[in-house]
């Protein structure tokens, strides 16, 4: 049995407590809020979960061998570090940190002290996403030309809110638009030989939309939109030479369609178990008993250089954040 701790309260840490749930091997040991009435909400329904009210009390606790970041992005250094210089092995929410410079400091902590460290890049171990990469190694859409992938959602402009608030890394690049550079990343690799991407900056200083285009040996393109300003597809479309695969909702993913010359030639269905954060959960569990401190699904590495990727584009566009 794993035993986890939980830093963090808000939405994305509810959904990982119900997926906890559905693993036979995980527990929820405690959940820590700086507010420790939020804690003791959170764990209303969970008779047996410890409530702390300071993160320094959950790396503390000896029971616990792993604790999962559900906070804000900017405190995800800070709340990494104070994990593994206290031996507890860290799952962090994407972005993993504000940008490459950071992640690479948390890293270089985790291998000196051997502990197991990873982003919650939840896309990665989707069984759907798995067979996505078995139809593209098995050529049946042949050599891949273009990925075209897009995530975007109108939200109402408020600056306090997270999404469009700088002093909390607001906008949409580090929150959603991550999602489309992973998913090209997976199939075209992470070392694009051009990055052309443009966005509009909105009146609380952070990217309120963008779009991006990354060019790969052989001519392949990645063509990638974020929005936190409109309705778009939210699919991933891999086109090749021979066919095409479509993935409705790619970073949640629980089906995906394969064509040949426009024929609906298979399906693939796999409906969560949970809500899909179930995977991550396993593949933690997995690394924490196998005693590796690196996922090979989803490698620290992978997580630096998408945030290489993204650090390149707001360089470009003249956006940094206060703290960085």
């Amino acid at each position: 049995m794993i035993r986890w701790g939980m830093i963090g309260t808000g939405h994305i840490a509810k959904k990982f407590k119900e997926a906890i749930s559905g693993v036979p091997d995980a527990k929820l040991v405690a959940v820590a809020s700086r507010n420790i009435n939020k804690a003791k909400a959170f764990n209303s329904d969970l008779n047996d979960v410890v409530s702390y009210g300071s993160y320094q009390q959950i790396v503390n606790d000896d029971e616990i061998d792993v604790v999962y970041i559900a906070t804000p992005h900017p405190y995800h250094k800070e709340n990494a570090l104070m994990c593994l210089e206290n031996n507890k092995a860290v799952l962090c929410e994407k972005p993993f940190t504000l940008n490459a410079k950071d992640a690479k400091e948390v890293y270089q902590v985790a291998k000196n002290k051997k502990l197991f460290l990873m982003e919650a890049m939840w896309t990665k171990f989707l069984p759907v996403i798995k067979k996505v990469k078995q139809w593209v190694n098995e050529n049946k859409i042949g050599e891949i030309k273009i990925i075209k992938a897009d995530f975007g959602f109108f939200s109402t402009i408020k600056p306090e809110n997270r999404l469009f608030n700088k002093q909390l890394a607001g906008g949409a690049l580090l929150d959603i638009g991550i999602y489309p550079i992973t998913f090209a990343s997976i199939f075209l690799g992470l070392k694009p030989m051009n990055i052309l991407s443009e966005c509009e900056i909105g009146k609380t200083d952070v990217d309120f939309q963008n779009a991006i285009i990354l060019k790969y040996p052989k001519g392949k393109l990645a063509i990638l939109s974020s929005t936190i300003q409109t309705d778009l597809t939210k699919e991933a479309i891999i086109f090749g030479t021979k066919g095409k695969i479509v993935v409705p909702e790619f970073w949640k993913a629980e089906r995906a369609y394969l064509y040949q010359n426009q024929r609906l030639i298979e399906e693939y269905q796999k409906p969560f178990i949970k809500n899909g954060f179930e995977y991550e959960i396993n593949q933690v569990n997995t690394c924490l008993k196998k005693h590796k401190i690196n996922s090979h699904t989803h490698k620290m590495e992978d997580t630096i250089k998408v945030l290489e990727i993204m650090d390149y584009m707001r360089k470009e566009w003249n956006l940094k954040y206060p703290m960085e």
